[in-house]
């Protein structure tokens, strides 16, 4: 195992109910801008939750953030935080509404074009930030206990990742009762992220670090167990309790202590999703059978270790245990209604090939992946197989 550094201060406040907890989480007499997506909380309860647990507050309601949220839709906020001097703002969605308040936690006192953040990756310079916590009403990011994010630029179709030590939530309230109300689309793109949150951290190359690739597994064994279940069942809460923190656990910083890396998939796949506005969790599942492929001589240790461990597969070559480990994962996939080709989601898409090894060349990623190979040549070379 590599030598590293471990520190999340994100309070977790699990269970259901704990929305009730918002007011001695939030610090006493701040100013709040309460930041969600398209309206749904409105409808399945957890709005009024949170106005009534936060009714001693002054509260500032920012609502219509996207899916990927936009950058420009995200300025608004940032001059709405500005105006109204607010000291703290409160997340109430998914992923792309944490990553959108983690973006305004930075942009608020930026002195500069605020774009800079993300392009250039100056969030992490910046000291002066506002403080902000969470109520997750999807599990599937990990955004919730991490200190990272994504943004888009709507204008110039760029999504870009940025984070810092300074972008954790104060707290995150995981309630299991709010998965009941989500579709079953959105349940599925949830397995699927978390999935490969886990996969991107676990098949790289033999580390010899038993202890992370156990838990990595206790993290894919619990979701290919339960996706069928909490698919068929969203409102019952011990499989939405498990679904819930099994997506946290997969991407809050445990699995990647000591041991390398990936996520050349979600590199690769944040590009499908600029250019053909496919579901995160659809591109990755669209891009992560074919980056195993392409690199399976690079991770056949670990293709063979995941099959056998997680598939159960015993009879075969190496080649022949890795090959059905990735149907496996194909299939798994499907079994949640989830296509796995580009050509299923997008209708113009015969130079998207083009335009992602474009993109990786105009930014210098030269060597993504554990191994450093995956290059503008590489990455065109797995999105064609992904057609």
């Amino acid at each position: 195992m590599n030598n590293f550094e471990f520190k999340n201060p994100t309070k977790i406040i699990f269970g259901e109910g704990q929305i009730a907890k918002l007011a001695e989480n939030i610090p006493h007499g701040s100013k709040v801008l309460m930041a969600y997506g398209g309206g749904s909380i409105k409808k399945n309860g957890i709005y009024d939750q949170v106005i009534e647990a936060t009714k001693s507050f002054e509260i500032t309601e920012f609502g219509g953030i996207e899916p990927n949220p936009h950058f420009e839709t995200l300025m608004k906020a940032v001059e709405i935080i500005r105006e109204k001097d607010i000291d703290f703002i409160l997340a109430v969605g998914g992923g792309s509404v944490i990553d959108g308040c983690k973006f305004l936690s930075a942009a608020v006192h930026y002195e500069g074009d605020e774009w800079e953040l993300v392009e250039q990756m100056k969030a992490r310079k910046q000291e002066k930030v506002v403080p902000f916590g969470t109520v997750l009403t999807l599990p599937a990011t990990g955004s919730e206990m991490n200190s990272g994010a994504v943004v888009t630029k709507a204008a110039t179709q760029q999504k870009r990742t940025f984070g810092g030590p300074q972008y954790f939530p104060q707290f995150s309230i995981l309630d299991p009762a709010v998965v009941a109300s989500l579709p079953k689309r959105q349940i599925a793109n949830g397995i699927v992220d978390a999935f490969t949150h886990t996969m991107e951290q676990y098949l790289t190359y033999d580390h010899g670090a038993y202890l992370q690739d156990r838990i990595a597994e206790s993290i894919l064994h619990t979701l290919i167990e339960i996706a069928p279940k909490v698919m068929e069942n969203p409102a019952d809460k011990h499989l939405a309790g498990e679904f819930m923190w099994s997506a946290t656990m997969a991407l809050n910083g445990i699995l990647r202590l000591g041991v390398p890396t990936d996520w050349a998939t979600h590199m690769i796949a944040h590009e499908l999703t600029a250019l053909h506005g496919i579901d995160h969790a659809r591109t990755l599942a669209i891009i992560a059978p074919n980056l195993y492929r392409k690199l399976k001589e690079d991770k056949i240790e670990k293709l063979v270790q995941y099959g056998r461990r997680i598939w159960g597969i015993t009879e075969g070559s190496k080649e022949e245990i890795a090959d059905k480990a990735i149907e496996k994962t194909v299939s798994f996939f499907h079994s949640l209604e989830i296509d796995t080709k580009l050509s299923e989601y997008a209708q113009n898409y015969e130079h998207t090939a083009d335009e992602v090894f474009n993109r990786f060349k105009e930014r210098n990623w030269m060597g993504l992946g554990e191994r450093q190979k995956v290059g503008p040549q590489l990455a065109k070379e797995i999105v064609e197989m992904s057609y």
